[in-house]
């Protein structure tokens, strides 16, 4: 693919894979298809499942202007704060030299940085790492557990990735979702989901007091071992914050789109 359709791929993998996360968490979610830009919002307490992207390809300042207004008085309907993902290789470059300002002009701030990412790279060998075993999430113990550590790695407070995970159904039988566990204790974990013909990885997190030891990159691979396994998928996406990106390509992907995320400004 050339760098252009990987990153029109990556914001299609958000909006397909957040679509059905959010239906999970509320029949009633937001999941407009809007003139360039898609809307999946549960209006959770878990801000990433509150989510917009814009989908125009090769918008300029004057779109990216008109999309970033709407947006922020979309946001602004919430009771709970979210994201717009925006994946800057969908700009041209007169709009990517002024996202900044025209971002501060609609109301909204940015928050922090990510980078979508895809490979060929499936399958790959069951992973095995000398600290860990794993375990796939079934129960809502489990899937409390995994929540947690969102929570802890990402810096929400705890009752928001619960809102976030617990009691789903989703996420006990159609995520492929795993944990690391240093004996009993839970220290990472990593979900895939089939998306449109691809295996899409979700929320990958560590425990902070247990990061920097290959945990993160190991479940993440358990994830996608099993995945793909169930699956038969070869080709797998992911959209990776600052602290996930250098360890991805170690597994095979390789980076697309640049992606900033924004809030609403306080």
């Amino acid at each position: 693919m050339t760098g252009l359709a990987e990153s029109i791929g990556s914001m299609e993998q958000l909006s397909v894979a957040w679509r059905a996360m959010v239906l999970d968490r509320d029949a009633d979610a937001d999941v407009r298809d809007l003139p360039g830009i898609a809307v999946r919002w549960a209006d959770s307490r878990f801000a990433f499942w509150n989510a917009l992207t814009l989908t125009d390809v090769g918008a300029d300042a004057k779109l990216l202007r008109q999309r970033l207004t709407r947006t922020a008085d979309i946001m602004r309907t919430k009771k709970y704060p979210g994201f717009l993902w925006l994946f800057e290789d969908l700009l041209d470059d007169g709009a990517r030299s002024a996202l900044e300002e025209t971002a501060k002009q609609a109301g909204l701030q940015y928050a922090f940085p990510g980078t979508g990412m895809a490979g060929d790279l499936l399958p790959i060998p069951d992973p095995v790492h000398p600290d860990l075993t794993f375990v796939r999430v079934t129960t809502d113990e489990q899937l409390q557990a995994y929540a947690d550590i969102n929570s802890r790695g990402y810096g929400f407070p705890v009752e928001d990735g619960r809102d976030g995970l617990v009691g789903s159904a989703l996420w006990k039988k159609e995520v492929h979702a795993y944990l690391a566990m240093r004996g009993d204790l839970p220290v990472a974990c990593a979900g895939t989901i089939a998306a449109d013909g691809r295996l899409f990885v979700v929320l990958v997190a560590t425990e902070p007091e247990w990061q920097r030891r290959g945990y993160g990159e190991a479940v993440t691979r358990k994830a996608l071992y099993e995945g793909s396994r169930a699956t038969g998928l070869t080709r797998a996406t992911l959209h990776a914050t600052a602290a996930g990106a250098p360890v991805y390509p170690r597994i095979g992907f390789k980076p697309n789109s640049p992606i900033s995320f924004f809030g609403l400004q306080s």
